[in-house]
């Protein structure tokens, strides 16, 4: 209890700097910008006094906050794209702090020096290394694949981050497996938020506000992954009226409510509302219909979900805010007498942000709780399932300086329970069923500093595992150098940990079945087969690169990264006998080079991202040289090219065109060197070989993943029209077609049976939504 306590004195420290400053008189500048039709706050905002160099920019909860403004009066400007600019007089006559509630009109004209201003404060005030902002806007833009844009087939396009294909809905980002990123929705740990079918994630597009995707080198305020990070942030229901969307289409069908409970008034501020969505899949009933060809066995589609969420936010007159949350996903994948797969997931909980009146202070904090649920039925019979009941809870006190320079200092509390039965080929069990608890302590501390041209970004982060007595100190830094307003070099690193493991290995090709355990408390080797005594998963990241504005439409960005995974625990899928070991410890590298070019010039967007990579692992196996065999794991893809398309058109701008097209070069493999005959001898010395009927057996090429698949392509597309009905509806059809060239790329090759199994066939769909 001596690091908790540690934690907390560091907390209550640092919280009487805050209000040492909070007491001593300011001529600051706070507040809160909202959108005047729905009283949703607006998200990186411009913020700026005219005539000064003082300014800011709002951060997700639509706050900002100008120190030091001189005594005076100024005209506060507050502007943003598809918005009327903002102009409020202010007087700042003594050293107390002002508080502003500012409201924005929509408008139908977009200014384009509004649109660089917001960008520009945006590049030269935050380091944005390894990070890629995503708002649904940018999702729309994507060909609408089955009717709907989705944040899964947008993180597709993204460089660094390679997709397992249409079936099997796995993203690897630089270099690092699923169980490796830690992905959140509203603060909230979520444990597999992509469906069987990848072109579909649990986010709902139409109420997210925005994701941030962390692809290495993130700070200190987020731990518990040694690869990457999502964060997915959903929007407040509409404060001002009832509103919402049903939709339908060959795939899925979708309904939106929102709206006040107690609707918001400009002047006093107070509000509440909600917001419930709902999307079912019913693909593998409309597949016999639409797509029978899309399966020669099956004559179907064997894929489905459900996704419920729902949220209430209430909302004071000082911008404070609470919201209480709930969801419930499930997903199924039926292949009739092969495999039966099926997960669910359901939690909740509330997050708050606070706003003390007096203070540059703004506190914000969580506490959820889930339960993940996954089943597997094979024709042997055998049961295979996995559960993880996790908490999350965590507090952030952010404190703003002059110059767009902040400290954050937060602490948090993790703890997840899991169970695990699996039986490998041989029928031998893995995993006792039992549970196993786990928690985790941790405390950090950001400091950004915004000085002249450079901003310099120092973390700490002090993770503490109780139930593996184990800690570690992780540095991070992130930099960036503004050589010009058009041309910025960047650069991070950092020390990362997690206890989290997966029951799927690095080297399976085709495994959807994913449960999660926590670093084991047996004896472990390393790879030299020395005793280790933290078995947590360790890595270290470096980043660096540079970002240009070639001119006011075109963008060009390029970063290189290493990833050293310095312990990996995985599951061993070599066990032959019971007392062999469960678990293997691994290590390995990921680096490469990303390349990302965006276009956009009035109604024309166009986004171009080709990254070479690179990556392997080494589990103890030695050359017969005596030195280290490296393999590939199964999503080391060299090449991927993502270009995407966008062009809107027409006298009203009803019509919009979007076109995705993705090259990937083919995964690795290991090659077949032939067949046996193989008897397992499950019943010892008295096993009868002679009269035993054993299966087929394959003779596996010594070089691990040593071929490679053939290269993938795909190409979709997708046309949409707007009706606008009345003053708030809006009438949407669409009709997309997925791998439109019928590329038959490859899924897994099926070495029993001589076959080759292929990814998603062509796929056209059609369908229709309307906002209201």
């Amino acid at each position: 209890m001596k690091i908790v306590s540690s934690i907390f004195l560091s907390i209550i420290l640092v919280c009487s700097i805050f209000t040492a400053d909070a007491q001593s008189k300011s001529s600051d500048i706070k507040g809160f910008v909202y959108d005047k039709s729905t009283g949703e706050p607006m998200i990186f905002t411009t913020v700026f006094l005219a005539g000064t160099q003082l300014g800011s920019q709002t951060d997700i909860n639509g706050y900002f906050y100008i120190r030091k403004v001189p005594l005076g009066k100024y005209t506060l400007m507050i502007t943003a794209v598809g918005y009327d600019s903002s102009i409020t007089p202010v007087t700042v006559a003594n050293e107390d702090m002002i508080n502003q509630r500012i409201y924005l009109q929509k408008r139908s004209r977009q200014l384009k020096q509004i649109k660089i201003s917001g960008r520009k404060t945006d590049n030269l005030t935050q380091v944005q290394i390894g990070q890629i902002t995503v708002t649904p806007n940018q999702i729309r833009q994507l060909p609408s694949v089955g009717g709907e844009p989705d944040l899964a087939q947008y993180l597709q396009i993204i460089p660094g981050v390679v997709s397992s294909g249409d079936q099997g809905g796995q993203l690897y980002i630089r270099g690092g497996s699923p169980v490796q990123n830690r992905i959140m929705l509203d603060g909230m740990t979520i444990y597999n938020p992509f469906h069987s079918l990848g072109l579909f994630s649990v986010f709902e597009t139409d109420i997210m506000k925005n994701a941030e995707v962390k692809t290495a080198g993130f700070n200190a305020d987020y731990g518990g992954a040694t690869s990457a990070i999502i964060d997915v942030s959903t929007r407040d229901g509409n404060r001002k009226r009832l509103s919402g969307k049903i939709s339908a289409n060959t795939f899925a069908s979708k309904v939106i409510l929102e709206g006040p409970l107690k609707k918001l008034d400009e002047k006093e501020g107070g509000s509440s509302s909600f917001i419930i969505t709902a999307k079912s899949s019913y693909l593998d009933k409309s597949s016999p219909i639409f797509y029978p060809y899309a399966d020669s066995i099956n004559k179907k589609l064997p894929y489905k979900f459900t996704d419920l969420y729902g949220k209430l936010t209430f909302t004071s007159n000082s911008g404070s805010k609470l919201n209480l949350f709930g969801f419930n996903f499930t997903d199924g994948a039926n292949f009739g007498k092969v495999a039966n797969f099926g997960w669910n997931a359901a939690g909740g909980g509330l997050n708050f942000v606070v706003a003390p009146p007096n203070s540059s202070t703004l506190i914000s904090g969580i506490v959820a709780g889930s339960n993940y649920s996954l089943n597997l039925s094979e024709a042997d019979g055998l049961p295979r399932s996995s559960t993880i009941k996790g908490f999350n809870s965590s507090i952030d006190l952010g404190y703003v300086f002059e110059n767009n320079s902040n400290f954050n200092v937060g602490i948090e509390i993790n703890s997840f329970s899991t169970t695990y039965t699996f039986y490998n080929i041989l029928k031998l069990k893995v995993g006792d069923g039992e549970d196993q608890n786990t928690s985790e302590f941790a405390t950090y501390f950001k400091y950004k500093i915004v000085k002249g041209k450079w901003v310099i970004e120092p973390g700490l982060r002090l993770p503490y595992y109780s139930t593996l007595n184990a800690g570690s100190i992780e540095p991070r830094f992130g930099v960036k150098y503004n050589a010009t307003n058009y041309f910025r070099l960047k650069a991070a690193a950092g020390r990362y940990s997690q206890n989290l493991i997966s029951t799927k290995s690095d080297k399976d090709i085709v495994n959807l079945f994913t449960g999660f355990l926590s670093g084991p408390q047996e004896n472990l080797k390393n790879t030299e087969g020395d005793n280790i005594n933290n078995p947590l998963q360790k890595a270290w990241h470096a980043v660096l690169g540079f970002e240009s504005d070639i001119n006011k439409n075109l963008e060009f960005s390029a970063e290189t990264y290493f990833k050293n995974y310095t312990q990996l625990i995985n599951i061993s899928r070599d066990k032959l006998k019971i007392q062999d070991p469960n678990y293997i410890v691994e290590s390995g590298n990921a680096y490469g080079i990303d390349f990302l070019a965006k276009y956009e010039y009035k109604r024309f967007y166009l986004w171009l991202a080709y990254s070479l990579a690179y990556t392997n692992r080494y589990d103890g196996t030695k050359n017969t040289d005596g030195s280290k065999y490296y393999y590939s794991p199964s999503f080391d893809r060299r090449n991927n090219i993502n270009t995407l398309l966008s062009y809107t058109f027409g006298k009203n701008l009803n019509w919009e065109f979007g076109t995705r097209y993705n090259f990937g070069s083919g995964f690795p493999f290991t090659l077949t060197q032939g067949f046996y005959e193989q008897q397992y001898f499950l019943e010892g010395l008295t096993s009868n070989y002679v009269s035993g009927q054993g299966k087929l057996g394959v003779l596996y090429d010594k070089k691990l993943n040593g071929g490679r698949l053939p290269n993938y392509h795909r190409l979709d597309v997708s046309l949409k029209r707007k009706f606008f009905v009345g003053k708030n509806g809006v009438l949407e059809m669409n009709a997309s077609i997925s791998n439109t060239l019928n590329r038959p790329n490859m899924f897994y090759y099926d070495r029993i049976n001589q076959r080759r199994i292929n990814q998603l066939p062509i796929l056209p769909a059609v369908g229709f939504n309307y906002t209201f």
